[in-house]
């Protein structure tokens, strides 16, 4: 018996240790750090948009319609006389925020899920897992669209929607982390010493079996970006004057714009590119950094 209690101790107290371990693999991953230096750069200036920005999104002037980059314009201005960085800058805010806050959530909802699932099993498990099935059987997308169709476009309906249909891989995925976790010694050793549920769940299962999960959750920011920008690009997301990055390239799509202004839909089609990229490299980063292999 106190083999098997002292075993697992290092397990218990080492959080600090691992978590030092991991940002040290971490910070020899360039890319990954790049990437976050560049998502953090993204971020200050989509929450410092109205302070840096040069002009008004919504300010229109007919008279500098569709006029190519220039050091009054850096980014040139749209169809509208609208000064296309500002537009961008202040679409980082709608795109980053859609990216960010649907992944927290649906985080949220499937870390409760899935942890409840694995640590129980049995017919709870079961119940959970059937309604993880099901849903995961609609294709996601076309869900997507119809349920975004029956409601007011809005940045708020456009969270919660992805929120709703996104945490589904999330729940399977602790799941399974916590299948393999929950019968080792040091799980053991706090069920005999009489621990509630909730503590073990919390304390001792859930940090040994996050790990996965918060990779997934970095490479899924830029799939729920993508996600948006494609909403917004059929005319389903945020809708203009708002700007985002998918209803900027959805006004960007005429064939006078393409023939005039060929540079126009290039700038926000780059941000889309580079905050995915950068989201996949972060999360093939923190992959590398928590799994000591």
């Amino acid at each position: 018996m106190n083999a098997s209690v002292t075993e697992p101790l290092p397990k218990l107290a080492a959080p600090n240790r691992t978590g030092s371990r991991a940002w040290g693999r971490f910070k020899k991953n360039r890319m990954a750090v790049i990437s976050l230096v560049i998502l953090a750069t993204l971020i200050v200036l989509a929450l410092l948009a109205p302070v840096i920005a040069p002009y008004d999104p919504a300010e229109q002037d007919l008279l500098y319609r569709l006029k190519a980059p220039s050091s009054d314009h850096w980014f040139g201005t749209d169809d509208l006389g609208r000064d296309v960085f500002t537009r961008v800058l202040y679409g980082a805010r709608v795109s980053l925020s859609v990216g960010i806050f649907s992944v927290v959530f649906n985080v949220i909802i499937g870390v409760t899920v899935g942890a409840i699932a694995g640590y129980y099993g049995g017919k709870v498990d079961s119940i959970l897992m059937r309604f993880v099935d099901i849903m995961l059987a609609f294709p996601q997308f076309f869900l997507l669209i119809t349920v975004v169709t029956l409601l007011k476009p809005s940045l708020f309906n456009i969270i919660a929607v992805l929120t709703a249909f996104g945490w589904m891989g999330k729940a399977r995925l602790l799941r399974g982390q916590i299948l393999s976790v929950k019968n080792r010694e040091y799980i053991d050793a706090a069920r005999s010493m009489g621990l509630p549920d909730r503590r073990i769940i919390f304390f001792h299962v859930f940090p040994n079996s996050i790990a996965p999960v918060i990779v997934a959750a970095a490479m899924n920011m830029g799939s729920m970006i993508l996600t948006e920008s494609g909403l917004s690009f059929l005319g389903l997301g945020i809708q203009p004057p708002t700007a985002s990055w998918g209803n900027l390239l959805q006004s960007a799509q005429s064939l006078k714009i393409m023939v005039e202004a060929p540079w126009y839909p290039v700038f926000p089609g780059m941000m889309i590119f580079i905050t995915i990229m950068c989201f996949n490299f972060l999360g093939d980063g923190l992959r590398n950094a928590f799994d000591s292999k």
